[in-house]
């Protein structure tokens, strides 16, 4: 999507750590006119620029097809952990809550830019032995085939920026621990470390502009 000087933008789980920065970024972007959150819950947040759906079923978006028409931007941030998850349940946040926003995107709004956070580690054969790395890859594929402006970000190691906040306890704790640790790994790992804000300019950028690639690794995000 590129040429498009106001941007109407769609943020799926924008309560979510990396939604936070996603969603921060885009009302603070020039070039957004409009920011439209899909969730189960409110994020809290005040804007002009804002406008917030909820829905009772993240896979049933039938209810806000109008919504839809016209996106120019999709960044889906929904996710969930796998751990003590079975794959039938991950599978419906990993790949059914996503592929429902894609299928109805490209009814409504088939040139929109749709980027689907996956991670690091993401298995595009959607073969392999790790649970996650396989239902996200199929996700990706599945995104990817059906849009053809569809990309998958993999983030690696996610700073927290701007109060940004993990909603997984696990997650919280972990980030507490290593937060002193964030300036050293950024030096010695560059291209393995991000942050949310990071990631949100990067989801724009690939909106404004397009990339060369459409799986996203950290290095493309940085």
């Amino acid at each position: 999507m590129t040429g498009v000087d106001l941007m109407r933008v769609v943020v799926f789980g924008a309560t979510g750590m990396v939604g936070q920065g996603v969603l921060r970024e885009c009302l603070l972007a020039e070039d957004v006119r409009e920011v439209l959150t899909v969730g189960r819950r409110p994020t809290g947040q005040r804007d002009p620029k804002l406008r917030e759906v909820t829905v009772a079923d993240v896979g049933d978006l039938e209810s806000v097809r109008a919504e839809l028409t016209g996106v120019d931007a999709c960044f889906y941030c929904l996710g969930v952990s796998s751990l003590g998850l079975d794959e039938a349940t991950y599978t419906r946040v990993s790949y059914d809550y996503p592929l429902a926003a894609a299928r109805l995107l490209a009814e409504v709004s088939p040139q929109v830019t749709f980027v689907y956070v996956s991670g690091v580690g993401t298995d595009s054969t959607g073969q392999g032995r790790v649970m996650w790395a396989r239902v996200k890859g199929r996700a990706e594929n599945a995104i990817m085939e059906l849009l053809p402006n569809g990309y998958a970000a993999r983030p690696g190691f996610i700073q927290p920026t701007y109060g940004a906040v993990s909603r997984t306890r696990a997650y919280r704790i972990g980030y507490a621990v290593t937060r002193p640790l964030f300036p050293v790994l950024r030096r010695l790992l560059p291209n393995q470390v991000t942050t949310t804000d990071g990631i949100g300019r990067a989801m724009l950028r690939v909106a404004r502009e397009g990339a060369p690639t459409r799986v996203l690794g950290n290095r493309e995000l940085r």
